[in-house]
């Protein structure tokens, strides 16, 4: 490909590890509004959860390791609120709510499995 060719990219989706499908799924729906639109296998070891312009894949990893990093970074329009309901359905918050020089209002949660995902919301 030359440098002068335009690359357009579609959509890209995180899948997360995770080791209760069903428990998964009622965290991302309860704290973000996801909703199931595709599942695959019996029992069900991958599901695609979708809001607004927003896609997750959960995959079954019964024996996953969370990594100590971020996996994913997810944009709000209310940072502030996102993380509170984060906070009341139990995803640990590993970096508290703050204005960041870089102009967003951002934090740090782990779900469930112990993925991490970096929320922003432009300042």
């Amino acid at each position: 490909m030359s440098s002068s060719t335009t690359l357009k990219l579609g959509r890209v989706a995180v899948t997360l590890p995770v080791s209760d499908i069903r428990k998964s799924c009622d965290s991302y729906r309860d704290v973000f509004g996801f909703e199931k639109a595709f599942e695959n296998g019996n029992p069900v070891g991958f599901v695609i959860l979708k809001k607004d312009d927003a896609e997750i894949h959960l995959t079954l990893q019964k024996t996953h390791r969370a990594p100590p990093f971020n996996i994913a970074h997810m944009m709000v329009s209310d940072a502030a609120e996102t993380c509170r309901r984060c906070q009341e359905h139990g995803f640990r918050i590993i970096r508290k709510l703050e204005d960041k020089d870089y102009g967003l209002k951002a934090f740090v949660f782990a779900d469930h499995d112990g993925n991490r995902i970096d929320v922003g919301e432009i300042l």
